[in-house]
């Protein structure tokens, strides 16, 4: 079986590759065990100055690297460029940050010694989507680089020329043959890889479909799982908020890599008081997007990476809008080559209706009036969600409440809802489990060793 790059601006077939036999998955698994009795014995200040290389790359390579990315899942090109440096910084960070992380921890016990050491488990299975093809895998790869694992990656199979730059990357870095390694296979292949012995680990972001058939398989095999999943974001706008900064950043929080990310804001909380003019200005500002070939330096929204996910995004908007939903912007499919699809803006939105419960991967934003913060909170919570929220609110006790009481990974006050390599990433509910990034994140895969002399 053969993975096709396709360009989703053209539909254009970019290239193929030859997937992995089982050969060749069982010698890559050998070298990844070898490859990590040696590289768990090198020292932090080798393994630093290998992820400091691949930074440099990352910076200097920045233009053919992001159009790859442009190319092969759609991302306009300073976007992919943005990717492309957020990989190189958290490089860095774990770099300069990661030995001090892994410190051994001294405890006072009624021993004469106790403490915690961490030590690397061994090769981790990384299964990455494809709407952050560099980022998602740079922010397992570089914390496990640092913390001694090794890292077999089975990215999405729309993106292979991404995953194999990525390995690329790491050996020109010096990073030892075995250290990281691309798989190219498909979803059929991986239970198999996580029920092998020389698996220690696994980590996926992806659907919570996809997470919970991944965390069956870790849990079958007693293996060590991340998971980082869907989101529905809910957007908060309360009455003394900087209504054009929210507006503003409502639009770049859902059309953020054209609506195809997890933490996107995905449901807008209105309050009463600020409702009609927030809708007023944000639909005007998602009517001028504009959207065209992601190589054109203008483009602000590129396609949706498949067809297959372009269509299913239109059938969960043509299905909501026949629940009750009316359609204030967008909601047709355009004419033309692609996988376009407009700026949406929905309202008036129904419980029965697909887009009050699922996740839409795509530009679609869903929009809500409330009365106060309490209904705010009651409806942020009325999700199988729990990723990120972004709440629009100067007053303190509005901002201790929504901290208090919302279900949720991550709350950003006054600003939208972003990674940063030195907070942990993650979330709640059907959105997953484990932390990625901060120190919580290099710790996920490390043996946490209880040592005492007595």
């Amino acid at each position: 079986m053969a993975m096709i790059s396709i360009n989703p601006a053209t539909g254009e077939k970019l290239c193929e590759f030859e997937e992995l036999s089982e050969g060749g998955i069982d010698e890559k698994l050998a070298d990844a065990v070898a490859a990590f009795q040696r590289h768990r014995r090198t020292t932090f200040p080798e393994r630093a100055q290998v992820l400091q290389k691949c930074a440099n790359l990352l910076e200097a390579e920045v233009e053919a690297l992001a159009r790859t990315m442009a190319l092969e899942m759609g991302k306009p090109l300073e976007a992919a460029r943005a990717e492309l440096r957020k990989c190189a910084s958290v490089c860095r960070y774990y770099a300069e940050n990661g030995a001090r992380f892994l410190e051994e921890e001294p405890v006072q016990t009624a021993a004469a010694e106790s403490s915690v050491r961490w030590e690397p488990l061994g090769a981790v299975l990384a299964i990455m989507p494809w709407n952050f093809p560099y980022w998602q895998v740079f922010r397992f790869a570089a914390p496990a680089f640092m913390a001694g694992n090794v890292g077999l990656l089975k990215h999405a199979a729309n993106v292979p020329q991404c995953a194999l730059a990525i390995e690329d990357l790491f050996a020109r870095a010096g990073a030892a043959p075995g250290v990281f390694q691309t798989l190219l296979i498909g979803s059929e292949k991986v239970a198999a890889i996580i029920a092998d012995r020389r698996v220690q680990a696994v980590t996926l972001t992806g659907s919570d479909r996809a997470g919970s058939e991944v965390a069956a398989a870790a849990g079958k095999s007693i293996k060590k799982c991340v998971l980082e999943l869907g989101g529905s974001d809910p957007f908060i706008v309360m009455p003394s908020a900087d209504l054009e900064s929210a507006v503003g950043t409502a639009v770049k929080a859902r059309m953020v890599n054209t609506g195809q990310s997890c933490i996107a804001a995905k449901r807008f909380l209105i309050a009463d008081a600020v409702h009609d003019e927030f809708v007023r200005r944000f639909v005007e500002k998602m009517r001028v997007l504009r959207a065209g070939d992601p190589l054109d330096e203008s483009t602000e929204i590129g396609p949706l990476a498949t067809s297959k996910i372009r269509d299913g995004v239109h059938e969960q908007v043509r299905k909501s809008i026949e629940a009750g939903a009316r359609c204030l912007l967008g909601g047709e499919v355009p004419e033309g080559q692609g996988n376009f699809y407009p700026p949406t803006v929905l309202t008036d939105i129904a419980k029965e209706a697909p887009a009050y419960r699922q996740e839409i991967f795509g530009p679609v934003a869903l929009l809500f009036r409330i009365k106060d913060a309490k209904a705010a909170v009651a409806l942020a919570n009325d999700s199988d969600f729990g990723l990120g929220a972004s709440v629009w609110t100067q007053e303190k006790g509005e901002q201790e409440l929504f901290v208090r009481e919302l279900e949720s990974g991550m709350v950003f006050f006054n600003a939208m809802v972003a990674s940063d390599p030195r907070l942990p990433f993650g979330g709640i509910k059907r959105s997953g489990y484990g932390r990625e990034l901060g120190s919580l994140g290099i710790r996920e895969f490390m043996n946490a060793k209880t040592v005492v002399v007595a």
